[in-house]
């Protein structure tokens, strides 16, 4: 068996396979290969063979919800220059790219809600608690964005 490169606290890391895998819609493997990774507080990178061996799991099984992270950008890997093993991160700028994504996807949907204003005028239909009640939503919307975008210039 393999020395584990870094320490984890079994309860905060069920607690976090279960979060990942349910926030970010994760297979249990690469929920639990995430998870392990939010333990790497020193930045020291898990090779690939220590996730083989941490989780008993076959080479293809690792590799599939390796690639599965990577795609999805929560994970970088980095080749140390003298060594030909990849060490793999959670990536650092995840939370700013999926709060980008969170306000493009509020973006999207202010567009089609306007959309959506412009063809019930067209077809004439007057309904004003509706209406009201988009423009508290559109209101929110707005809100929420300019909150988001505040603080990503933060990050």
């Amino acid at each position: 068996m393999m020395k584990k490169s870094i320490e984890i606290d079994e309860e905060i890391f069920q607690d976090a396979v279960k979060f990942c895998s349910t926030m970010f819609n994760l297979p249990p493997l690469a929920s639990k290969i995430y998870s392990y990774l939010i333990f790497d507080f020193e930045k020291v990178g898990i090779t690939f063979d220590e996730f083989v061996d941490v989780f008993a799991a076959s080479k293809s099984s690792v590799s599939t919800n390796i690639k599965l992270l990577l795609n999805a950008q929560l994970i970088i890997d980095v080749n140390k220059i003298d060594e030909r093993k990849r060490y793999f991160y959670t990536n650092s700028e995840y939370k700013k790219i999926r709060f980008e994504k969170i306000v493009q996807k509020m973006q999207d949907e202010l567009d089609l809600i306007e959309n959506l204003r412009k063809f019930r005028k067209m077809k004439k239909v007057d309904d004003k608690d509706f209406e009201d009640k988009m423009e508290v939503y559109k209101s929110l919307l707005k809100k929420n964005i300019v909150n988001i975008q505040e603080s990503l210039n933060k990050l």
